[in-house]
């Protein structure tokens, strides 16, 4: 059997992941963790099979749903706690200011909905902006080159943009509970692999303790992996709340899960600006047997 595969795009919030694995904590065997470049790349690998789970953030998840992909989300990860930021040209202090200018936004991805919410705030709509549909990669080079005077980025990208001299002028702080990041899983690899999804959370867990107890040492070897310092790196990590066993647990738990009133909010806007056409059906996203599972072996109990 080849170990179930896990994809994940570059941002500060899968990182427990990344350093599960490069800490020898999960068996090769049994978990692949995969790093693709963007959210876009990792949607594209899961519509297309080519993995079995992946990191991703809630509006991600009911919009890859909707296409058709048969998943599951087993936890609850982070909440975006300024993490996700919209960047702009230094000239544009506000985000009314960008009225009539270019935006770079991964529409397929999380980004939709923090403009949608930065237009809100700002008293504008899609029609009084000019949206550029680019990955995160190009963001950097959009706005050096003039193509775009603002992006809708994340960290740790948002901050070698701001390196580069640009300027944050809208981030998920106002956004609270909104930008939440899951595990997702294919229904049937659930179904043939239980034993392979709970290494899978157990090396996230495991991960996040290491990363927690030894943040400075974490950030020395994942600053690596991108433009900032280790010191810049924590700094980043501000910007985000992961969620514990028994707090994810809590998320996916009761009639509904506590998870649906958040993401409910999250469906209705992306409904509005007609990213999505039809209501999540909850019952069949939420499954809390694996993080319930995680609870009898870690002594927690399960929740009900």
């Amino acid at each position: 059997m080849p170990p179930l595969t896990v994809g994940m795009n570059p941002w500060v919030g899968y990182d427990p992941l990344v350093l599960a694995r490069d800490r020898g904590l999960t068996d090769p065997r049994q978990l692949r963790v995969v790093e693709l470049p963007s959210a876009s790349e990792t949607l594209r690998h899961m519509r297309n099979g080519l993995l079995d789970a992946a990191t991703l953030t809630l509006d991600e998840t009911l919009r890859l749903a909707e296409t058709g992909s048969d998943v599951r989300i087993v936890a609850v990860l982070d909440a975006s706690t300024g993490g996700d930021v919209v960047m702009a040209a230094p000239r544009i202090a506000t985000p009314a200011q960008l009225q009539g200018e270019f935006i770079a936004v991964e529409d397929s991805a999380v980004g939709a909905l923090l403009l949608q919410r930065m237009l809100q705030k700002a008293g504008l709509s899609r029609a009084d902006v000019k949206v550029t549909n680019l990955e995160v990669a190009q963001h950097l080079s959009a706005l050096q080159s003039g193509e775009v005077a603002a992006a809708v980025s994340y960290e740790p990208l948002a901050s070698a943009m701001e390196t580069a001299g640009f300027r944050r002028i809208f981030d998920s702080r106002q956004t609270p509970d909104e930008i939440l990041d899951v595990l997702v899983v294919r229904a049937d690899v659930l179904q043939e692999r239980p034993q392979a999804v709970d290494a899978l959370l157990n090396a996230w867990y495991a991960g996040l303790h290491v990363f927690q107890l030894d943040t400075p040492g974490a950030a020395q070897s994942l600053a690596l992996g991108t433009d900032l310092s280790p010191s810049a790196y924590e700094v980043v990590l501000g910007g985000l709340a992961f969620y514990s066993r028994n707090d994810s647990a809590q998320e996916l738990t009761g009639n509904p899960p506590a998870l649906v009133a958040k993401g409910q909010v999250v469906a209705d806007t992306l409904a509005a600006i007609g990213l999505i056409r039809t209501t999540p059906r909850w019952e069949n996203l939420i499954d809390r047997q694996p993080m319930q599972r995680l609870q009898r072996l870690q002594g927690g109990g399960a929740v009900q």
